[in-house]
C-alpha cells in the first residue's frame, strides 16, 4: 500500500536586503530582472533644491529593502551579487527573516502609486504609541497626518493636553 507523502506547501519569507546608498530603486530593478520579488516601500519627500521645493518619491527605509525568498529553492546567494545591493542582513550563514506579517502589512498599506498610506491604519482619534525620540512608550492621541506624513499626536502630560509633531514611522497603533 502507498501513502501519499505530506508535501509542505513553503511560501517565501521575506528578507531584508541593505542597498548602497541612494541605490534603492537601481536595486529593485535589477533584483526583479533576476527573477525576484523585491519590495521597497516608498514615500514622499519634500527635498529643497536651487531655491525649489520638489516633492519626490523616495525610500520610506533609506538603504533598506526587503525581498521574498524560500531559503531551500532560491539562489539567495546572488541578491549579495546584485547592482545596488550591499548584502542580506544576516546571522551567520543564513539571511535573517523578517517578523511574519510585518512586511505583509506594509504592502497592504501601499496605494496605486506605490506610496505608503498611513490614513488608512491611523485613524483621527485612535490612540497611538510612541516609539522612538524623548517621547518614547507614550502613549497619546492621533489627530492627523499632513502631506510630509508628518503626524500631529495629543500627549497627555502635567494636567493637560500637548500636540506634538513627529515622522509617522515613530508610530503604531496602542
Amino acid at each position: 500500500m502507498v501513502h501519499p507523502r505530506n508535501h509542505d506547501v513553503r511560501l517565501p519569507r521575506w528578507y531584508v536586503v541593505s542597498s548602497l546608498p541612494g541605490m534603492e530603486e537601481r536595486a529593485e530593478w535589477h533584483l526583479r530582472r533576476q527573477g525576484f520579488v523585491p519590495f521597497l516601500p516608498r514615500q514622499k519627500r519634500t527635498v529643497r533644491h536651487a531655491r525649489r521645493i520638489l516633492v519626490r518619491r523616495a525610500a520610506f527605509f533609506p538603504g533598506y529593502m526587503f525581498v521574498a525568498l524560500d531559503i531551500d529553492l532560491d539562489r539567495w546567494r546572488s541578491v549579495n551579487g546584485t547592482i545596488g545591493v550591499r548584502s542580506l542582513i544576516m546571522r551567520g550563514q543564513r539571511p535573517v527573516p523578517c517578523p511574519i506579517g510585518m512586511v505583509e502589512q506594509l504592502i497592504a498599506i501601499t496605494d496605486t502609486e506605490g506610496l505608503l498610506d498611513f490614513s488608512s491604519v491611523l485613524a483621527a482619534g485612535s490612540p497611538v504609541r510612541i516609539l522612538s525620540g524623548p517621547f518614547a512608550d507614550l502613549v497619546g492621541l492621533f489627530e492627523k497626518l499632513d502631506s510630509a506624513n508628518r503626524a500631529r499626536v495629543l500627549l497627555k502630560i502635567m494636567s493637560g493636553e500637548v500636540a506634538v509633531s513627529m515622522d509617522v514611522k515613530d508610530l503604531v497603533a496602542a
